[in-house]
């Protein structure tokens, strides 16, 4: 399998300072928020649209892994869902993020990473992974800064090519792995 390694510097510095911790609260999903979560992702194409029911859930079953981001007029602007994979409890796997284009540039994204990762719940996590599409530079730039931030190492390799999409118009999705990091103290 072809992998190989980002430079976290080089891709992250064309993103310029932001306050997405102090314009926004980072919290758990409650139930309440499933409707506005399956909204919020049905506007920040190209993401895949899940079901209302599976926004439910997560916000339900997946709570202590998954954050929104609710600016101080109360709107969802941001939102991350994440689990951690059976079987490997130091790892985070990054399912799907979303920034509404109203909060955009100002690493709210990462913003959200740190959040998470800031959870007692999640003190144990030293690897963090995620698949992003190819072009999808935005994304590379949020976690290749997030590992510049950790002193993580980044890789990346193939993960699900565009033929296990079954015929839908869907890009490559490759893995990004970030890690080991030692999170700091609280």
């Amino acid at each position: 399998m072809r992998t190989h390694e980002l430079n976290a510097h080089t891709i992250s510095s064309a993103v310029a300072p932001a306050a997405g911790s102090k314009t926004h609260t980072m919290r758990p999903p409650g139930r309440k928020d499933g409707a506005a979560i399956h909204q919020l992702i049905s506007e920040c194409p190209p993401l895949d649209l899940n079901s209302l029911y599976a926004y439910l859930l997560l916000a339900e079953h997946f709570r202590d892994t998954c954050v929104v981001a609710e600016s101080m007029g109360g709107r969802i602007d941001g939102f991350i869902s994440a689990y951690v994979p059976p079987g490997r409890p130091d790892v985070l796997f990054v399912w799907q993020v979303a920034v509404h284009a109203r909060a955009r540039g100002q690493r709210l994204a990462r913003a959200m990473l740190r959040a998470l990762l800031q959870r007692e719940s999640l003190r144990h996590v030293r690897h963090l992974e995620t698949t992003v599409g190819p072009d999808n530079m935005a994304s590379r730039r949020s976690f290749t800064g997030l590992a510049a931030e950790l002193g993580a190492h980044v890789s990346e390799q193939p993960f699900f090519d565009r033929q296990m999409f079954g015929g839908a118009d869907h890009d490559d999705e490759m893995l990004l792995k970030i890690g080991p990091f030692a999170l700091p103290a609280s």
